[in-house]
């Protein structure tokens, strides 16, 4: 079973309808003991990140999400992503969970802002989630603002939007993708199969 976290700020339906479009068996919780008994956790995400961190913090699952993300596949997706990491610069300086070391802040790119629609993954480091896809798959974006990874063995895939913009991260049990690939077609439908594939994986080796 998969858990996604609701703490009130995320597209809940279309998540949940593309897991189980896979074949997933995924519920919709802030129940700790659920995220807990779960085999792998999706954390999504859209807004403002001050906002969905002050959110997620009054749900007092981010203990729990932590601990878990240590033993099991966790998948961030867009704003999700971003919570991932260390910190963010978006409006003003907030923490975020610190699973993946580093920073978000604005993209610094001469493009227009938001960057919305559908662009090119390059793959860096292959992970599970980019096992089989093709080089230039196409996804859709929507985001002011990106990641900055501490370690470059952190970043799974990039694409170009005037500079380069971290799109996949992977760091032990940790995921994230800064598109949508619940809203990607067969190329992010696979991401999310290949997601469920490491949860599997990781089931049988525990």
């Amino acid at each position: 079973m998969l858990a996604i976290v609701d703490y009130g700020v995320g597209n809940l339906h279309s998540v949940s309808s593309a897991f189980r479009y896979v074949g997933a068996d995924t519920v919709v919780t802030a129940d700790a003991g659920t995220l807990e008994r779960a085999d792998g956790i999706i954390l999504p995400g859209v807004g403002a990140f001050p906002d969905a961190a002050e959110s997620l913090a009054k749900t007092g699952l981010i203990p729990v999400i932590k601990a878990e993300a240590a033993r099991k596949p966790l998948l961030g997706i867009c704003l999700g992503m971003q919570l991932l990491f260390t910190e963010s610069r978006e409006l003003r300086p907030t923490p975020g969970l610190g699973l993946i070391p580093g920073i978000v802040d604005r993209i610094p790119t001469t493009e227009k802002l938001p960057q919305i629609g559908w662009n090119a993954l390059g793959v860096v480091n292959p992970c599970a989630l980019t096992d089989g896809l093709p080089e230039g798959a196409y996804v859709y974006f929507v985001h002011s603002y990106m990641a900055f990874c501490e370690d470059r063995a952190d970043v799974a895939a990039v694409t170009d939007y005037g500079t380069e913009v971290t799109a996949m991260v992977r760091r032990g049990f940790v995921y994230g993708c800064q598109f949508h690939p619940e809203k990607s077609g067969s190329v992010g439908l696979g991401i999310i199969d290949r997601f469920c594939g490491a949860v599997r994986d990781c089931r049988k080796a525990r």
